[in-house]
Order: C-alpha cells, then sequence, then structure tokens
C-alpha cells in the first residue's frame, strides 16, 4: 500500500486510511468522507502550550487534530480554571461557536506539538450540506461530548478522589486507545489531572501512588501509561460500588498509605 499520509505544514501525517479513535469525527466517517475532511482548510501546526482558542472569543473556526493532544479549559464564576476536556488525533474542537453563533465557551491549549486543519465554519457547514454523512458524523460526535459531560456530572457522585480518577483515566483510554489493547499512554501532567478530576494536587499524588502500587498505572513526566485498563475498570467500578459508605475508609495491603488521605476505598487485588 503506498503511503497515504497528508501534508500539514512541513509534516506529513496520518491520511484518510489509517486508524482513527471512533468517538472521534474521522473515526465516524467512511474513507471517502475522511479524506474531504483532511482537505478542508489549511494546514496549520502549533507549538507546545499554544493557545489556539480564547474562552469568550467571538471567532467561529474549527481546529481538525490531525496529531496531537489540546486541553479544553474554562473559568468558573470565582476566577478558578477548570480542565473540561482532553481532545486527541481525529476530534474536531472549536465546532460549538460555528454551530450556534456564540462566543466561544472554552479556551484550546496544545499539550504539545499538535497539527491540524483550520477550518471555517461556513466552509465546515457547506461541507456537512453536500455530504449527509459527514453532517450526520459531526451531530453524533457533539451528542458524543454532551453526553460524556453529563456522565462525569453523575459518575462522580458518591466518588471519592480515587474513583474519580480511575474513572477518568479509564475513559480517555477506551475512547483514544486501540481495540484490543489493555495498555494506553496519556499526555497528562498531574496538576491538569487534578482540575480535571476536581481535586487538590495533593489528593491526586495519593491517589497516583495508589494506582502505581496496585499495578495498574505508571506515571512520567507530563504523561501516565496505564498498564492494567481491566484492572483500572475494577478500581472505577469498585468506586461507584462502595460510593455510598466509601468516607472515612482506607485501603488495605501495600495500597493503605497510598489511598488514606485521598478519601479512597481498598483497590481491588490485580488478578
Amino acid at each position: 500500500m503506498g503511503d497515504t499520509r497528508v501534508r500539514v505544514g512541513n509534516a506529513r501525517v496520518r491520511g484518510a486510511e489509517a486508524y482513527w479513535p471512533p468517538a472521534g469525527l474521522l473515526g465516524r466517517v467512511g474513507e471517502a468522507d475522511r479524506r474531504v475532511l483532511l482537505g478542508l482548510g489549511h494546514g496549520v501546526v502549533y507549538p507546545a502550550g499554544q493557545i489556539t482558542i480564547h474562552e469568550a472569543d467571538t471567532s467561529d473556526f474549527a481546529l481538525l487534530l490531525i496529531g496531537g493532544t489540546v486541553k479544553v479549559t474554562a473559568h468558573a464564576q470565582d476566577g478558578r480554571e477548570a480542565l473540561v476536556a482532553v481532545r486527541m488525533a481525529g476530534d474536531l474542537v472549536g465546532e460549538f461557536a460555528g454551530i450556534d453563533g456564540q462566543p466561544r465557551s472554552g479556551t484550546v491549549t496544545t499539550c504539545g506539538r499538535v497539527l491540524a486543519r483550520y477550518i471555517l465554519s461556513s466552509e465546515l457547514l457547506e461541507c456537512t450540506k453536500q455530504h449527509p454523512a459527514i453532517g450526520l458524523a459531526l451531530s453524533a460526535s457533539v451528542v458524543a461530548k454532551l453526553r460524556t459531560a453529563t456522565g462525569r456530572i453523575v459518575d462522580f457522585t458518591g466518588c471519592d478522589v480515587l474513583g474519580r480518577l480511575a474513572r477518568i483515566l479509564h475513559h480517555l483510554a477506551v475512547t483514544y486507545g486501540r481495540p484490543g489493547r489493555n495498555q494506553a499512554q496519556l499526555p497528562l501532567s498531574q496538576p491538569e489531572m487534578a482540575t480535571l478530576v476536581g481535586a487538590a494536587e495533593s489528593s491526586i499524588h495519593k491517589a497516583l501512588r495508589a494506582l502505581r502500587e496496585s499495578g495498574a498505572v505508571v506515571t512520567g513526566y507530563r504523561r501516565i501509561t496505564i498498564l492494567d485498563l481491566d484492572h483500572l475498570a475494577r478500581i472505577a467500578v469498585a468506586a461507584e460500588a462502595n460510593g455510598a459508605t466509601a468516607s472515612g475508609a482506607t485501603a488495605s495491603g501495600a495500597t493503605a498509605n497510598g489511598a488514606a488521605g485521598a478519601g479512597s476505598q481498598a483497590i481491588p487485588p490485580n488478578s
């Protein structure tokens, strides 16, 4: 098979025939429509730490992520910054403003080098008219984001920090990892995990230590590697099952000291 990559600036990246996570826009369409999407707008390359979309801005372009990861943040009424979402290759970001014409609801910042297609809303909307399957995929993608946001509110009810962290990490790994693999790597720093989970960094440190000692994850600089997705899922399920009685409970065995202070229940054995 020939080279199917597309060019963004001086970089050549994955093309229409490559694997794209099914949750993202590029993973929701067939190869022909994927080529159409990859041909929209123009290619851009952003360095790490670049703000690509500003909260409350009135611009209406969207970014189709081809490579790399971005984080979406928003400010609460008390001024604190909240990490709303993490988006990766295959995702479309910034489409809400193009659809409803309202100011931006969040700020999009790159986590490392990012390659994308910069697409004006007029071009994107015209594309959905000319290609109905793309329009349906775009609608499904938006609905999925709203369902995820609602699910986070429901899932977090009654969960301690360990449970919330396990759920978030498992969700991201399943969403962006390759099917059939029991491992995944996520480009998240501990402060970013803290804002995503809605907890103090000290609590995240303790919860991560408990996950490391259980064999579920290993951590590095701006990176967390999930070693056992099935085990992480069991921890998340245990958080739900014990949510009503987990307050004040401590983990036993090797994870007792790591989980205590994060308000965590006992981690199920890794078997």
